[in-house]
């Protein structure tokens, strides 16, 4: 299988990635897919969507788990709504997170991810134990149906995120690894963090950012491939350096302007080709 094949965060219906349509005309051979909402996720849909599919020549590396409620708006809001953390809407979400995997699997799709949500740092606040609890449940369903959970990097620190993985004590838990989410969340160096988190990384986002002037306090800003401080170069070497061999997913969320989304999607397409060629 060929080393780094390219790829792009995409959506049926949801709204988020670039649209299948786009993801064929940029022609990348992979795409990771957010989840569909809920009328769609039928097994009818699952044939039809594999046959379009299989069509363009395009594969599914990973099905993104996302929820009715979460907003990105600012830190405070993210801890509040996003993911499985917040106690008040954790038992839907979780319901809901097992039926995405269970369309995932009729996809034929091994790997169901998400954003978790801002885990607590103090491993005796009683919502730790709780996440923790409600992680495994995830896990052991998706174990059942041959399929890995990865959690997306951006809440955490490395550490934090590597004392949790340890935590939950299950084997077909990973990581996504989004450089720029540990810009805008302010919660560490990507490339230190991506060396100390190696190990459990089997998918990437090739996305970019820019620090906020108050990291961790406020966000950071997303700009287009290459022009943040990830350093997309390094960001490969290090891959190579961990034997990473995965798909490099570009994720590129400005919905608002699809237009401007797939040019600057194109030119990332670009860039990652120009160093892939030269790290070889």
């Amino acid at each position: 299988m060929e080393k780094w094949p390219l790829g792009v965060f995409a959506s049926i219906d949801a709204g988020l990635g670039v649209k299948l349509e786009v993801a064929q005309e940029l022609g990348v051979p992979t795409i990771q897919l957010h989840a569909p909402e809920k009328a769609t996720r039928t097994p009818q849909n699952a044939r039809r969507f594999l046959d379009r599919l299989a069509m363009l020549g395009i594969r599914i590396t990973a099905v993104f788990g996302g929820f009715a409620g979460e907003s990105y708006a600012d830190i405070p809001t993210v801890t509040r709504t996003v993911g499985l953390v917040p106690p008040e809407t954790r038992a839907a979400r979780t319901k809901e997170m097992k039926e995405i995997a269970d369309f995932a699997r009729l996809l034929n799709v091994d790997v169901v991810a998400l954003h978790l949500g801002f885990v607590p740092h103090d491993t005796a606040d009683p919502l730790y134990r709780e996440v923790l609890s409600v992680t495994r449940d995830i896990c052991v369903h998706c174990g059942d149906q041959r399929q890995a959970l990865h959690l997306e990097t951006g809440q955490e620190p490395a550490d934090s995120l590597l004392r949790f993985i340890g935590d939950v004590e299950r084997d077909n838990l990973f990581i996504n690894f989004d450089p720029a989410n540990m810009i805008l969340y302010g919660s560490g160096e990507p490339i230190e963090a991506l060396e100390k988190v190696g190990r459990h990384v089997r998918s990437v986002h090739c996305k970019d950012a820019t620090w906020a002037a108050h990291p961790g306090k406020e966000w950071g800003a997303e700009v287009p491939l290459g022009e943040g401080a990830v350093g997309m170069e390094r960001y490969l070497r290090t891959l190579d350096k961990l034997g990473y061999s995965g798909p490099l997913t570009i994720e590129r969320e400005i919905p608002q302007d699809p237009q401007r989304q797939k040019v600057e999607v194109g030119r990332a397409l670009n860039l990652l080709r120009e160093l892939k060629a030269k790290i070889g």
